[in-house]
């Protein structure tokens, strides 16, 4: 959360000469609500169907950047799916994760006791992301630029 998944994507895309697509944003236009309503209103649940079947839906029909949400990690399915892609675990610390976001109420998973939540959270994804991705880059202190040049860089790939 709050890592830079879309703004680095769209940067990578714009670098390579391909497209982007964000599932979270699939989510919120197939649904016509934000992703918090969704959680809200529907729980956890129904939102983690809606994102298995937008992820499902991306990387079958799109060949360009691909942006995950945060959770999507946490289905089997998609861990298989993304198997024989090419991942980018994009890290950030707590404290990195304050300064972007404030880890405000925005953020459903995060409304009580966010800097602890946000550590659970990522203590029980870390091992999921790592797992999945070819490369692992961190974003601290870092640029949305200079993430996407580090990118590039670890992937050994040439700007279009």
């Amino acid at each position: 959360m709050g890592v830079g998944k879309t703004t680095v994507g769209e940067l990578l895309a714009e670098r390579l000469g391909s497209t982007f697509r964000d599932t979270d944003a699939d989510i919120v236009a197939a649904e016509g609500r934000e992703i918090a309503e969704i959680f809200v209103d529907d729980g956890e649940p129904r939102f983690r169907a809606l994102e298995r079947q937008a992820v499902r839906a991306a990387v079958a029909g799109h060949p360009g950047v691909l942006a995950l949400g945060g959770g999507a990690i946490l289905d089997a399915g998609t861990r298989e799916l993304l198997a024989g892609h090419t991942v980018v675990y994009l890290s950030m610390d707590v404290e990195e994760a304050v300064k972007r976001t404030g880890l405000n109420a925005a953020r459903p998973l995060l409304a009580v006791n966010p800097r602890k939540q946000w550590r659970e959270l990522m203590e029980a994804r870390r091992p999921l992301y790592t797992e999945a991705a070819r490369v692992v880059v961190a974003t601290d202190g870092r640029t949305p630029e200079e993430v996407a040049a580090a990118v590039l860089d670890a992937l050994e790939l040439k700007e279009a």
